[in-house]
């Protein structure tokens, strides 16, 4: 069994490697030569490639069982960023690559809600910036294909969160009174469901979140009773968001129909792992 990853960042990564470790062969594609060398050690083969140039394969890499696109646009990344990594990317790649089954790995971010409702895969996804309508043209190419899309809510795991390491570093604020929706998931969580849908080949619609969506004032008051710190103060104005400023609850009942569980429920479970990890995690420690 072959499976491409085109992207072999912090969710890829984790992916490919558990695909490896179960028998299949694995090829990770990355952005950058710098980047392949860094995943020169794993036990499976690992090329720089441009995925929405014009992707060339190596024989035995023709028609994969599955391709995964995990491809980020990078954090600075635009409408044009997202045009030419995930649209325009996946387009090359399946011309490229023929695959049998494919998985795409977009955002929850679709989800345009404001009211703090709980979306399904049955809701509307109606994006607030052009970025979202991006990601939500590109499933429409992965569903028509047969494919698996995979909305994946805010990713944190060893080294990463974006909440922790603001609260560390003495940035975070609260937006308002901290009552917006954060729904997130451990990276690990997210490369089980990544595994799960390839080995079951499964089609269609997928939400991966965790079991607690949380306000954001709660988020922060576990990270602050934890480090034994203060809660952030008020923002002095509201936070403008990459993918928009959402406010929903993300529910994961589909992809628990298929079997998976998430090893991390909550963001407060993973909290003992994620502090030591994460650079200034001491400036609390009495």
């Amino acid at each position: 069994m072959k499976v491409i990853f085109a992207g072999c960042g912090f969710l890829g990564e984790a992916a490919a490697d558990l695909f490896s470790g179960h028998g299949w062969d694995v090829l990770g594609l990355c952005a950058s030569q710098e980047s392949a060398d860094r995943l020169s050690g794993k036990p499976f083969q690992v090329l720089a490639m441009d995925i929405a140039g014009n992707p060339c394969f190596p024989e035995p890499w023709l028609s994969p069982d599955l391709l995964v696109h995990c491809a980020s646009s990078g954090r600075g990344g635009g409408v044009d960023a997202y045009q030419r990594v995930y649209l325009q990317g996946l387009r090359q790649l399946l011309v490229a690559a023929n695959p049998r089954h494919l998985i795409f790995v977009g955002s929850t971010s679709v989800y345009g809600q404001t009211d703090g409702s709980l979306v399904d895969e049955t809701h509307p996804a109606d994006p607030l910036v052009e970025t979202g309508k991006v990601l939500l043209e590109t499933e429409s190419l992965a569903l028509a294909f047969g494919g698996c899309v995979l909305r994946v809510s805010g990713i944190y795991g060893p080294g990463r969160s974006v909440l922790l390491r603001k609260y560390l570093a003495g940035t975070a604020a609260l937006d308002g009174d901290g009552s917006r929706w954060i729904n997130q998931v451990h990276r690990d969580d997210a490369a089980q469901a990544i595994f799960l849908a390839g080995t079951k080949k499964l089609p269609g619609i997928y939400n991966v979140s965790d079991e607690t969506p949380a306000r954001q004032s709660e988020v922060y008051s576990w990270i602050a009773s934890h480090v034994n710190g203060p809660l952030p103060p008020r923002a002095e104005a509201p936070a403008i968001r990459k993918r928009g400023n959402t406010n929903k609850r993300v529910s994961n009942a589909k992809l628990k129909t298929t079997g998976w569980q998430p090893g991390f429920p909550s963001y407060k479970d993973a909290l003992p792992d994620l502090v030591p990890l994460i650079n200034g995690s001491s400036l609390f420690d009495s």
